[in-house]
């Protein structure tokens, strides 16, 4: 293990310990981007297996909807760890009275956990991963799961020593059920051959709410690192690429100059060996719009092409997961909100069989490279504009 790793490790535990960002963590869950209320995920009928699981790291409300997804998946909530009295009575409030363990050390060497699961700050969760590797367990972690290319070099010489999966939970591919179909009409031919993809991610900032790692691309990655690994993800997934390379990429801070090195805006341009694709994130969701962000996936194929409209449709149809298909047969709309969502049930056998079905490793780490290099060679958009 790196210094710098191993640095990381005492941040971690000295970071849960303190309870970094509790606040923040209790605020967010009450914009409606975490799933608090209402009962919680059941094991979904299909599921095979039931296998014991703990979390450990709980900065971002996204270990809601991981703990969900694994839970109706087939997996057992069988502890946690976090030492903040707010991180552990949202928990509890939603899974019930957990067994709270009293160390990260307990739960790993925890011969009957057979995965852990992290939502903490972005530059912890690979060393957390390493660590969960290195005790014979398996690890899905929130996104961005790597923060840094040498981060990256030490997960991939970690899975090829110890066999286990570090898996990355990209909700908006795998958690939308809209983006669920639109996966399922490209591998079946719906569009013919994809030529690109064109993602475009606004989020709201909630600037109140936010903790100090959020404001600190050493921290969470920056703006392409963090967001825009997401987008990654479905253009490695829709194009089938196996190899892929950064083209271009841009960062900027266009609406927050009180935190200098905070990115708002950023964007790149991605070209693979199965098609290319174009990203654009940013924190610009203005207070009027009815939901956190107007994420919006354009497909292009040799024989059609798709649209996504995943939370939102502006003026038109309420609610979420728009699918529009235009293809040699017509046109036609989808309504995808009850297409069922197979991550979860799908992760859980790859555990118990050893199989990549519910996701490809080496994907899952193209995406994040892609991200990393885009976030290395970004030039400064908001520099060529201030020297007008």
């Amino acid at each position: 293990m790196t210094d710098t790793n191993r640095r990381a490790l005492l941040g971690l535990s000295a970071g849960l310990a303190a309870g970094i960002a509790a606040d923040a963590f209790a605020q967010s869950a009450t914009r409606g981007d975490a799933p608090t209320e209402g009962a919680p995920a059941r094991a979904a009928p299909d599921a095979k297996y039931r296998v014991p699981f703990a979390v450990i790291g709980m900065d971002h409300n996204h270990i809601f909807g991981i703990t969900d997804a694994v839970v109706r998946g087939g997996g057992v909530l069988t502890t946690f760890y976090a030492t903040d009295p707010k991180q552990i009575a949202m928990f509890r409030k939603r899974y019930g009275d957990v067994p709270l363990a009293r160390s990260v050390d307990e739960i790993l060497d925890n011969r009957a956990i057979k995965l852990v699961c992290s939502a903490a700050i972005p530059a912890l969760r690979a060393p957390l991963g390493i660590r969960v590797m290195r005790a014979g367990k398996d690890y899905l972690s929130d996104k961005a799961a790597v923060t840094t290319l040498q981060q990256l070099a030490e997960v991939r010489r970690t899975i090829k020593e110890t066999g286990r999966k570090f898996a990355i939970m990209y909700s908006e591919r795998l958690e939308v059920p809209a983006a669920v179909m639109a996966g399922q009409l490209v591998h079946d031919g719906a569009i013919g051959r994809v030529i690109q993809t064109i993602n475009l991610a606004p989020h709201r900032l909630s600037a109140p709410s936010r903790p100090d790692w959020f404001w600190d691309p050493a921290r969470n990655g920056g703006i392409l690192t963090d967001v825009g690994s997401h987008q990654a993800d479905q253009f490695v997934y829709l194009t089938g690429s196996k190899r892929a390379k950064v083209l271009a990429s841009q960062t900027g801070n266009f609406g927050n100059p009180q935190h200098p090195k905070f990115e708002d805006f950023g964007d790149m341009m991605l070209q693979g060996d199965g098609g290319t694709g174009y990203v654009r994130v940013d924190w610009f969701t203005p207070d009027g719009l009815s939901t956190w962000g107007d994420g919006r996936l354009f497909i292009l194929g040799t024989e059609g092409y798709i649209e996504l409209r995943k939370y939102v449709d502006i003026a038109g149809r309420p609610g979420g997961n728009h699918l529009f298909i235009a293809d040699r047969k017509g046109m036609r709309y989808l309504d995808c909100s009850k297409v069922p969502l197979p991550f979860g049930p799908q992760f859980i056998t790859d555990i118990v069989e050893r199989t990549s079905v519910a996701q490809d490793q080496d994907g899952a780490l193209l995406a994040a490279e892609l991200v990393l290099t885009a976030e290395a060679h970004a030039t400064r958009a908001t520099e060529f504009r201030a020297q007008k």
